[in-house]
């Protein structure tokens, strides 16, 4: 019997049971796919001369986090690799913005479609020197995150206070107006938003943005030399040396609770997997409290929020062969790993507008991905390896396009007529584009969802980033951690503080709060002997 079931092999998942590992606990992961990695997976799948990732690739945030760096995954064989240029955004009149890995080369770029907007740059740069470090260990560690927000709120006192702290509260076009007086610096912060499901006159969106931005700017978007896959290659292999057990091809179908407690998980081919000390469940928020436990077990009050939980945007992606790189005409374009595409800042409101209201957008923001130029090993020299995705509503109401037709049933045809839309939006930036392409892969956001269970419709952030559904409002209104009404049960996905991206932080909280709180630690013990030790039940949910 393993001390621990995880439930799912996605980044989080995997996280999780090798920090349980370390710990010297014995730890089986299930996971429904044929191979592991979640959203963290690459293939040869649109050809076979090309390395395509299915569904993220570029991760700022993995570079950035004190969790996977603790790893020391470079002993797994993990190489990060960097594209000339971090990120660019380009305007149909052959302007681009561009965000460069050198700060200075940032802001002189930026000094030339405003006067001041390089000193502009400089100072959220400055801002992000005296308190990122402590911003970070804010957000990776659980919540409430006590010692780092002692020590964050001092740096933002030192750093304005409340001056600050309405700064980044601002949706990003307010912030982008009140900071530049050019159009670049505005598109860079309102297109590191839309990595979320943030539009630019959101609440939030400005710090988001921003922190976006911060990492692009300190990090890079770095991405795994090889493919994605190599990231999850370096976590299963470090599980596995440390005795860990990883079953692909088995779906939980249920966790077995008695007297309070989980204690086993039962799969699709009807075998019970015991779990003498914890589950851990890498999956979406619904999928734990509306499919996986019986609904006795959980309090109303958790039930009535969970019908106000609130998933990000979903996903429509696709994936080129190209013959030759991307005839960008703005050439500084072609240097960039990640572009924005959307000529300004009003396309962007209306495209989240559109979302808003049900419709399919007409002229979708993509960001556009060039992987060999990134990662050379990608695809043959003198080729690349491209994707883009957009966003599309959940619920399909209507197509702001003229032609129309798309309706959300994501059939064939519907597939390859959105696709021809997304290279439409590529072509305005890049004419000629469509003469490189060798072959394409149409990932719908029903495609994603068969990827991985948690990608809901594409969504691709395991919920809202919206601030309704951030901290302790994360998964549901409460207390913003791993822990469930469940004893010896831990939300490990993204759906938990402090969300999506891969960082691994949802599963290393999830992780720490199995040790601390499992039978016989220390913390358990004290528990016990104060009658503290009970899971929330109905009418004790906060």
């Amino acid at each position: 019997m393993p001390d621990a079931v995880v439930i799912g092999a996605g980044p989080n998942g995997l996280v999780a049971a090798n920090l349980l590992a370390d710990a010297g606990w014995t730890v089986e992961v299930l996971e429904e796919q044929e191979e592991p990695g979640g959203a963290v997976r690459s293939d040869r799948g649109v050809h076979a001369d090309y390395v395509s990732d299915l569904c993220s690739s570029f991760y700022p945030l993995a570079a950035a986090s004190p969790v996977l760096a603790r790893l020391d995954l470079y002993e797994q064989g993990l190489v990060w690799s960097h594209a000339p240029r971090v990120l660019a955004h380009p305007l149909t009149d052959g302007r681009c913005a561009v965000l460069d890995r050198s700060p200075g080369d940032t802001a002189a770029a930026l000094e030339t479609f405003g006067a001041g907007d390089g000193v502009a740059w400089q100072g959220l740069c400055g801002i992000w020197d005296r308190i990122g470090p402590d911003l970070l260990r804010a957000l990776f560690t659980p919540f409430p995150p006590v010692r780092a927000t002692a020590r964050l709120a001092a740096r933002l006192r030192a750093a304005g206070g409340l001056r600050l702290a309405r700064q980044l509260l601002l949706p990003v076009r307010r912030l982008g107006d009140e900071e530049f007086h050019g159009e670049a610096g505005r598109l860079l912060l309102a297109g590191n938003a839309l990595h979320a499901d943030l539009a630019p006159e959101a609440a939030g969106s400005g710090g988001f943005g921003w922190l976006m931005s911060m990492l692009a700017q300190a990090y890079g978007f770095p991405v795994p030399a090889g493919g994605a896959q190599e990231l999850t290659t370096a976590l299963v292999r470090r599980l596995q040396r440390h005795g860990g057990v990883l079953r692909c091809g088995e779906r939980v179908v249920g966790i077995v609770v008695r007297t309070g407690r989980a204690v086993a998980v039962r799969t699709a081919i009807g075998e019970t997997v015991p779990a003498r000390r914890a589950v851990l469940a890498d999956v979406s928020v619904p999928a734990l409290y509306g499919r996986l436990l019986d609904p006795r077990e959980l309090p109303g009050r958790l039930l009535a929020d969970l019908r106000r939980f609130q998933w990000d945007f979903a996903t429509f992606k696709v994936d080129w062969a190209l013959g030759g790189p991307v005839p960008w005409a703005a050439e500084a374009a072609a240097t960039a790993g990640t572009v924005h595409l959307a000529d300004g800042m009003d396309e962007l409101t209306r495209f989240a507008a559109q979302i808003a209201m049900g419709q399919v957008p007409d002229r979708p923001f993509a960001l556009f991905g060039q992987m060999t130029t990134a990662d050379p090993t990608r695809s043959p020299p003198g080729t690349e390896s491209a994707w883009a995705y957009t966003h599309v509503p959940h619920r399909v109401r209507g197509d702001a396009a003229e032609e129309g037709g798309i309706t959300g049933a994501w059939d064939r045809g519907e597939q390859e007529a959105m696709a021809d839309r997304v290279e439409a939006q590529v072509e305005r930036f890049a004419p000629g584009f469509r003469g490189r392409i060798k072959a394409r892969r149409i990932l719908a956001p029903p495609t994603l969802e068969a990827l991985d269970a948690n990608l809901h419709g594409g969504a691709i952030n395991g919920g809202t980033t919206a601030v309704h559904q951030q901290l302790f409002f994360r998964p549901l209104p409460g207390l913003g951690r791993p822990e469930t009404p469940v004893e010896g049960l831990f939300l490990a996905s993204a759906g938990a503080h402090p969300g999506g991206g891969v960082h691994g932080a949802p599963g290393a909280n999830a992780a720490r709060a199995a040790l601390h709180r499992s039978p016989g630690s220390l913390l358990h013990r004290t528990q016990r002997a104060l009658g503290r030790g009970a899971p929330l039940r109905a009418g004790t949910w906060p």
